[in-house]
């Protein structure tokens, strides 16, 4: 049920944002309202359910990128890889990082047991810079999310057709910049 609850929402968030109705959720799922509050307490405990399973899902997006470069010293060919696996995630997931990393919901305040999840992608990232350079490599992280963000959310509608090639201009040249080999 946790699950059915939690792709209704999921649902929700595409359609109506971070905005969460639990009474809507429970409509769609056939039950009354008071029914949802056995599984979550509060609209905040099940927002906190997605974005924790956001960035879950993410994590492992970044991860699983990471893992599949089998030369660990090819820190160019693991940013680059990494980069790509979380723009087809978050293009994949245009809720869930919109929940992760756009507007902050009024009046929910985020508790630590989404601090793990959260750092997954950064930790995976901050290994490749670690292996490169970290001062550049911050510089290029924001720039990444910034690229995700631009192009999540129509930053460049109108402006750039070849969306694709121009992601992969913007992080290759980001490797540049961070002085990963080629």
């Amino acid at each position: 049920m946790i699950d059915e609850i939690k792709a209704a929402a999921r649902r929700h968030l595409a359609t109506d944002g971070a905005n969460l109705s639990l009474r809507a959720i429970a409509r769609e799922l056939g039950l009354v309202s008071s029914a949802l509050y056995r599984y979550f307490a509060s609209r905040d405990e099940l927002l906190t359910a997605l974005i924790v399973d956001a960035y879950n899902d993410m994590g492992e997006a970044a991860e699983s990128a990471d893992r599949a470069i089998t030369d660990r010293t090819d820190t160019r060919a693991r940013w680059l890889a990494v980069s790509r696996a979380l723009r087809t995630w978050t293009l994949a997931n245009p809720a869930e990082y919109g929940l992760l990393y756009g507007t902050p919901v009024p009046g929910y305040v985020a508790p630590t047991d989404t601090l793990s999840p959260a750092t997954r992608p950064v930790q995976v990232l901050g290994k490749i810079l670690a292996d490169a350079t970290m001062a550049r490599g911050l510089i290029a992280w924001t720039l990444l999310f910034g690229a995700l963000s631009f192009e999540l959310f129509g930053r460049i509608n109108n402006t750039i057709n070849e969306r694709e090639e121009w992601f992969t201009h913007q992080t290759t040249e980001m490797a540049t910049y961070i002085g990963l080999p080629r």
